[in-house]
């Protein structure tokens, strides 16, 4: 983590290598305060939710965090690599579900070579009802 951070001339600092290393290892997008809360009560690092929130501003800056809207308007971060995942989520219960396989790849290569554009990232999330939250609206 720290040579990302060296290379994209960010200071290294403990909330951003913890930022990092948490990211690196979520299972979907998650919040400010979802981090802050993982951070804090994991005991990693002692730090206040405005340092979180600058902390991601600046790593979502240099692009190393990609950051999108949700149904509800919260932003939402995942580190932006190219082990990179698309996600189901529920606007119901906000289940995040992620989906196998990118099928953007061919899009993306098609707007490159059509636009001249030097695509960096792309992000894709379908909202909707997870089954159990169909199930039990159908109630």
């Amino acid at each position: 983590m720290s040579d990302i951070l060296r290379e994209n001339k960010l200071k290294r600092t403990k909330c951003r290598i913890a930022v990092l290393a948490y990211l690196e290892t979520a299972q979907g997008p998650v919040t400010a305060e979802g981090l802050y809360q993982a951070l804090s009560s994991s005991g990693t690092i002692h730090t206040s939710l405005s340092t979180v929130y600058r902390t991601v501003g600046a790593l979502s800056e240099k692009g190393l965090l990609l950051k999108s809207a949700g149904a509800d308007g919260v932003i939402h971060y995942q580190l932006n690599n190219s082990r990179h995942c698309h996600y189901l989520i529920c606007t119901d219960c906000s289940q995040v579900v992620p989906v196998d396989g990118c099928p953007l790849h061919v899009l993306e290569e098609s707007l490159s070579q059509s636009t001249g554009y030097h695509i960096t990232g792309h992000h894709l999330e379908f909202f909707g009802l997870c089954p159990q939250c169909a199930q039990r609206k159908k109630k």
